[in-house]
């Protein structure tokens, strides 16, 4: 059965997943910034969610929502029952990842090799959509390796779209499943934004986001002239402050834009209650370092936060502690 997409699941501003970076601190620090844009778990394979600490490893905050859980898998049955779990616990949608394209990924048969087998993901969004009444999505590469043609884009799409998957993400390089790194496959194959936008001309019943490469507000706004949405990757980790005034420009909501102030102001309560918790404070600092991020005296807050003896012997105060040192440049001491 085809399902209904939400408001949440077709807003056009989302931030990518991203191992190690988009966990949920950093989705709760991105919403003092926005309240808008659609956030994403780090994805999280199948056989982690059924053998380890769900808790630790699906739990968020309401104030995160809306939130997509991302999967990594390519069992059919394994991922349906994640998905159930996922719409259980609060998600607002179900993502399957066919883009990264690392060798431990590629080990576990998920991730960019995927794209390989269009048959195989569209029995994994069947299997899916069976079982939960949220949206099951796609995201993906423009292609892999020599199968990198649009007419091969247009296949895989293809046949995935007819399993039911209304939305896909697409990153608009290809991977190369040897030879570069994950890192090197972010930066050095071509950006083909032209075919994204043409995927969108050829399949206007589909929600496209585009993704790759996006860093500024003024990219946002050009690409939405083309497809439906946009999910931008390092740059909210690089620049968050970027997403400030996201819910005016984009989402033409009236409201005010945040200092960078503000924000630290607001994380403090969040410290606080996640120590209780048993978290540890460098776990959220760790997010917030490139708040301040070509302004001045940033080196005073970068500091502060990621001194290690600073970090064991202070609580949630060292948050306006490392904002005082950046606006008066005086540096901490370790008590």
């Amino acid at each position: 059965m085809t399902k209904i997409f939400a408001d949440s699941s077709i807003n056009p501003l989302s931030v990518a997943p991203m191992m190690d970076h988009t966990d949920r601190h950093f989705r709760y620090f991105l919403r003092q910034l926005t309240r808008h844009t659609l956030l994403y778990t780090e994805m999280i394979t199948a056989q982690a969610i059924l053998h380890g600490d769900r808790h630790r490893l699906l739990d968020f905050s309401p104030e995160e929502k809306p939130v997509v859980l991302q999967l990594g898998g390519d069992d059919p049955q394994l991922l349906a029952e994640c998905a159930r779990i996922g719409q259980d616990w609060g998600y607002d949608e179900i993502n399957l990842n066919v883009g990264c394209p690392s060798d431990r990924v590629q080990s576990g048969n998920f991730g960019a090799c995927l794209m390989a087998q269009p048959d195989l993901v569209a029995q994994c969004v069947t299997a899916m959509q069976k079982v939960v009444g949220i949206p099951v999505t796609v995201k993906h590469r423009i292609g892999i390796d020599n199968q990198d043609s649009y007419e091969d884009l247009v296949h895989f799409v293809e046949i995935v779209a007819n399993a039911g998957c209304q939305r896909f993400t697409v990153h608009a390089r290809k991977a190369w499943l040897q030879g570069l790194s994950p890192k090197e496959n972010r930066t050095i194959p071509p950006l083909r934004y032209e075919d994204v936008y043409q995927l969108k001309k050829d399949f206007p019943q589909l929600l496209i986001e585009i993704n790759g490469g996006i860093t500024q507000m003024e990219q946002i706004q050009r690409h939405l002239h083309h497809v439906d949405a946009v999910m931008v990757g390092r740059a909210a980790y690089e620049n968050p402050y970027l997403f400030a005034t996201v819910d005016r420009d984009i989402y033409k909501k009236n409201t005010g834009v945040p200092s960078r102030a503000d924000i630290v102001t607001r994380m403090v309560p969040y410290a606080e209650q996640r120590l209780q918790q048993g978290d540890r404070l460098n776990q959220i600092t760790r997010h917030l370092l490139s708040l301040f991020n070509g302004q001045p005296r940033a080196k005073f807050w970068r500091r502060t936060l990621s001194d290690s003896r600073l970090l064991a012997a202070a609580g949630p105060e060292l948050l306006q502690k490392a904002l005082q040192a950046q606006q008066s440049q005086d540096v901490l001491q370790p008590v």
